[in-house]
């Protein structure tokens, strides 16, 4: 009887939902693990389902760990997105509060995120750089826009490498800090601040 009821309480959920779950412990065991030791198997474990309805989401394993970076990328765009006619400037420090909020509250994914690059699957590393890719034409989407740089700003020499620079300073920051580093999330955010605006200046 309990495992008929259990069966119901699985068949509840919508397609949606049952993928963003299978997607949130993927996060997780990527995010403590390293790829090769992450198994499919587990996952299914974990999430309560078959194996074989996890292969009906996700066909591979590669599959599986470019759907939970692609994720966390989507995330991180939408956080970070710019407001249409305020000065970089001053949305920096919101932007940056916001972001490390989520970084904080989805630490699994963010470190499972970052651990594509170490990904021995070719495939995966390119999801992995196509998502930092977006985030730095983000950047400089902004920066076009904003009348203080122009939209002629990101075509200077050395500002594409700077914005680019300053993703991977503000990565390694933030994964140092979800170890435990001594700082606040206000000491972690005006570091990156003061970083970006360190490299932009003229």
């Amino acid at each position: 009887m309990a495992a008929n009821q259990g069966e119901r309480t699985r068949r509840r959920l919508s397609t949606a939902e049952r993928r963003e779950q299978l997607l949130s412990v993927g996060a997780r065991l990527f995010s403590e693990s390293p790829y090769d030791e992450v198994w499919i198997e587990r996952v299914a474990e974990i999430a309560g389902v078959s194996r074989g309805l996890l292969y009906h989401y996700f066909p591979t394993k590669r599959d599986f760990f470019a759907a939970v970076v692609e994720r966390e990328s989507e995330r991180m765009l939408r956080l970070t997105a710019a407001v249409p006619g305020l000065p970089v400037r001053e949305q920096l420090a919101a932007g940056l509060d916001t972001y490390l909020e989520h970084v904080q509250a989805h630490a699994h994914g963010y470190r499972a995120f970052h651990r594509a690059e170490a990904a021995g699957d070719r495939a995966v590393r390119r999801v992995y750089r196509q998502a930092l890719a977006a985030q730095e034409r983000q950047i400089l989407a902004a920066l076009a826009a904003d009348p203080e740089f122009g939209p002629d700003f990101g075509e200077r020499p050395g500002v594409r490498l700077a914005v680019r620079g300053w993703l991977a300073f503000t990565t390694a920051v933030c994964l140092e800090w979800l170890r435990g580093a001594e700082s606040t999330r206000e000491q972690v955010r005006e570091l990156c601040a003061r970083a970006l605006l360190g490299v932009l200046a003229p």
